[in-house]
């Protein structure tokens, strides 16, 4: 099953004694793109476990209603940005820290993950990327660290390629801002 196409597995999925196995094709095959942009986005590996599992779990409950109007990677992308954007604003609002604060914090729990191999000034960037509004967040990450092209990115976040070159040239110009600051 694993050479089947995305459409020709959800047709399978329609078939209740299939839909088990099919799940589970899906998950194998997009679990770990889904887990790092999930990470991008929220940084710790635990936080980003949890969501994963909450992506592949709303998948599961909502996969016979989904219509392939769009490809299964985006709806779960889609899915796991919302998730992340959740998780990440109900974080927000439970954080008393100051901004240096949180920013100490912030490179201490980066540092201390034993996946982060980066310097100084990818600490640094990552920092800045954190400061971005959601928006800003996610098309920095696709554009800067998944090298994704605008055309792409346009199909997978429904948004004009215009409207993503400037929510990408403003993150850029927020980011170099606050490395010159440091």
């Amino acid at each position: 099953m694993q050479a089947l196409s995305d459409r020709e597995l959800m047709n399978r999925f329609q078939e209740p004694s299939q839909r088990h196995a099919v799940f589970l094709v899906v998950v194998d095959r997009y679990q770990k793109r889904i887990y790092w942009h999930v990470r991008k986005l929220v940084l710790d590996h635990e936080d980003a476990n949890d969501i994963v599992q909450n992506v592949f779990v709303k998948a599961w409950k909502n996969m016979e209603g989904f219509r392939q109007e769009a490809e299964l990677f985006t709806w779960l992308y889609r899915i796991a940005s919302n998730e992340s954007f959740t998780f990440l604003r109900q974080k927000k609002a439970r954080t008393t820290l100051s901004i240096d604060e949180y920013g100490d914090a912030f490179i201490h729990q980066l540092t201390a993950d034993p996946l982060f191999t980066g310097e100084q000034i990818h600490a640094k960037l990552m920092l800045a990327v954190e400061t971005l509004p959601d928006k800003q967040k996610q098309v920095f990450n696709l554009k800067y660290f998944q090298e994704m092209k605008y055309e792409e990115m346009s199909q997978l976040l429904n948004t004009s390629v215009g409207a993503l070159k400037a929510s990408y040239h403003h993150a850029v110009k927020k980011i170099e801002a606050i490395l010159s600051d440091n």
